[in-house]
C-alpha cells in the first residue's frame, strides 16, 4: 500500500513519542516571549517550556478554546495575538466557515502552509493516490479553507491537480470527464449532489475514470449510508478525512479501510479526554478530541478542544500504519447532539438512517418544541418517479433506531437547499 512517508508512518509506538517529544519541545522554545497568545497561557499555568521534556507532561499545559481564539482576535483586530511571527512573514490568509460562530481568522507562514501540504500529502496517499493521479478539486475560491491545502498535497505527492472552481455542477462532470480525472475532492454532499445533478441531466457516469474519492468539510464519508451512497454512484473507493481551519488536516482513512480514520500522529499529538472532566477517558470509550499540532509554529494550537467525538484506537492497523485510529472516523461533535424525548439524539445517526433510503434525493430535520413536547420533523425530498410512501418506512427505521416517531413528509422537487460546501441539514428551534 502506498505511504506518503513510510518511515514515520510505521514507527513503533514508543518511538512515535520520541519523535513527538522532540517537536513539542522545539516549538514551545520557538514559541516562548515571541507568541504573545500562547507566552500568557502558559505564565498563567506557571509553565515554561524546559518544564515540558515529552508528550507525558503535556498534561501540564493548558487547554484552549475556539472561543479563546476567536475573543483574543475580536479584542485584537485583525489577526489577534496567536501569531509567532512579524506579519510579513505570512503569505496566506484563510477564515473558518462561521457556522458556529464568528468567523477565525487564521494565517501561514511560508513554512506552515508547506506544512498543510505534507498533511495532504498523506491524506492523499492514504486513499491509494500518488504520481500520475489526476486530482479534480470541485471547489469555489473564497477564504474558507475547505480543499485549498489538496492542491499542495497533490504538488506533494507530484499528481497533477485538475481546478473546478467558476463552474456548474454540469460542466464540472464533463470536465472530469475530458481531463480522465482519477480522483475527486468535495464534500459528501457535494459528490451525491453531482450525482443527482448526472442523473437529471442524463450524463452517463460511467465515461468516469474516478477511482477515489477524496471528502471533508463535514461529516459524511464516515457515516456508512452516505459512504455506500457515495461509492454506488462513482463506482469509486470513498475515503474521509478530518481536520478544520484553526488546527489543519490531522486524519485521513487508508486503503485497508478497517472503519475508522488514522490520526497523523508524525504531525500532531492526540489525546481523548473527558470533556466535563477533563481527564483521559479508558481505553476503547468516546471522549472529546483534544490536539495539539507540531508542525504550524506560526499559528499553532495547543492542547486544542476541538469539540470532535472520537473513540481511539492503537493498534497496528492491516495497511502497516502505526498511526493510532479514530474508530468509525469522527463520531459526532459534542455540541451538536440534541436531547429529544430523553433521548441523546446525533445529527450523524439521523443521516445514517435516511441516507438508507435510495428514493431521498436530499433531506432536512427541524427539532422543535409543539405544546410543550419536542418533535422532530423530518423533510425529505424525492427523487423523480419515487413512491411518497416510502415517507412510512423512513419514519419507522427512524422511530425502531431512537425509540421515539418523528414527523416524516415529502419536500417539494427543488425545496431543500443544495450545498457545495459545508452542508446544514439539522435545526434547533426551541428557547
Amino acid at each position: 500500500m502506498p505511504y506518503f512517508d513510510a518511515a514515520t508512518e510505521t514507527l513503533p509506538r514508543d518511538q512515535l513519542a520520541s519523535l513527538q517529544s522532540q517537536k513539542l519541545r522545539a516549538m514551545l522554545e520557538a514559541l516562548w516571549e515571541r507568541n504573545a497568545f500562547y507566552t500568557a497561557k502558559m505564565k498563567a499555568a506557571g509553565v515554561r517550556p524546559d518544564d515540558i521534556r515529552s508528550v507525558a507532561d503535556i498534561s501540564r499545559l493548558p487547554v484552549t478554546t475556539k472561543y479563546e481564539l476567536v475573543t483574543d482576535q475580536l479584542a485584537n483586530l485583525p489577526y489577534g495575538t496567536n501569531l509567532t511571527y512579524p506579519a510579513s512573514r505570512y503569505i496566506r490568509f484563510h477564515q473558518t466557515s462561521g457556522t458556529t460562530g464568528s468567523p477565525l481568522r487564521v494565517l501561514d507562514t511560508d513554512e506552515s502552509w508547506d506544512w498543510w501540504g505534507r498533511c495532504w500529502g498523506y491524506v492523499l496517499s492514504g486513499a491509494g493516490l500518488s504520481a500520475g493521479d489526476r486530482i479534480f478539486t470541485a471547489f469555489s475560491f473564497g477564504p474558507f479553507i475547505g480543499f485549498w491545502a489538496s492542491v499542495e498535497g497533490a504538488r506533494q505527492i507530484g499528481a497533477m491537480m485538475i481546478p473546478g472552481g467558476g463552474r456548474d455542477s454540469i460542466q464540472r462532470l464533463e470536465l472530469m470527464r475530458d481531463t480522465g480525472s482519477t480522483a475527486l475532492c468535495c464534500t459528501p454532499t457535494y459528490a451525491l449532489r453531482l450525482a443527482e445533478v448526472a442523473r437529471e441531466s442524463n450524463f452517463d457516469m460511467s465515461v468516469l475514470t474516478v477511482k477515489s474519492t477524496v471528502h471533508a468539510g463535514e461529516p459524511g464519508a464516515n457515516v456508512p449510508s452516505t459512504k455506500r451512497r457515495i461509492q454506488e454512484a462513482w463506482s469509486a473507493k470513498c475515503y474521509d478525512h478530518a481536520g478544520a481551519s484553526e488546527v489543519g488536516a490531522h486524519s485521513f482513512e487508508c486503503e485497508a479501510q478497517p472503519g475508522g480514520t488514522h490520526a497523523i500522529e508524525s504531525e500532531y499529538i492526540v489525546e481523548v479526554l473527558d470533556p466535563k472532566t477533563g481527564q483521559p477517558v479508558p481505553a476503547g470509550e468516546r471522549g472529546e478530541l483534544v490536539i495539539t499540532n507540531l508542525g504550524r509554529w506560526g499559528y499553532p494550537v495547543i492542547r486544542y478542544r476541538t469539540g470532535d467525538v472520537v473513540q481511539l484506537n492503537t493498534e497496528k492497523c492491516a495497511c502497516g500504519r502505526t498511526f493510532a485510529r479514530f474508530e468509525g472516523g469522527i463520531v459526532g461533535r459534542a455540541d451538536d447532539m440534541v436531547t429529544v424525548r430523553g433521548v441523546n439524539v446525533f445529527p450523524a445517526a439521523v443521516e445514517n438512517i435516511v441516507r438508507r433510503f435510495q428514493e431521498v434525493d436530499e433531506f432536512r430535520v427541524t427539532v422543535r418544541t409543539v405544546k410543550h413536547m419536542d418533535e422532530m420533523d423530518v423533510e425529505v425530498e424525492l427523487a423523480d418517479g419515487a413512491d411518497s410512501g416510502v415517507v412510512g418506512q423512513i419514519a419507522q427505521a427512524l422511530d425502531s433506531a431512537l425509540s421515539f416517531r418523528p414527523i416524516v413528509r415529502v419536500a417539494a422537487r427543488g425545496g431543500l437547499p443544495r450545498f457545495e460546501m459545508k452542508a446544514k441539514r439539522f435545526f434547533v428551534e426551541r428557547s
